[in-house]
């Protein structure tokens, strides 16, 4: 799953935090001290700048964020479109 390895990357750069720890079932909002709401704005610009795609703020909702998985998915759909 392309996606899945490349969000961890992402989350491993922009938070800091140990690759191989993450999986698609790694909660995230609300589990993790690492993503703070400014986090949650550096890590969508990364998402952004990486995937070249565009986030707007009426997309953004707690269960995108809700795990991984979730996000990768979330991810996933934007560059579809």
């Amino acid at each position: 799953m392309p996606h899945l390895e490349a969000m961890k990357n992402i989350l491993s750069n922009t938070l800091g935090l140990r690759r191989a720890e993450l999986s698609a079932d790694t909660p995230l909002l609300g589990a993790m001290g690492e993503l703070d709401s400014m986090a949650t704005v550096g890590l969508i610009a990364a998402l952004e700048a990486h995937f070249g795609i565009a986030i707007a703020d009426d997309d953004v909702h707690a269960r995108h964020f809700a795990t991984l998985g979730s996000l990768t998915a979330f991810v996933r759909e934007r560059t579809r479109t």
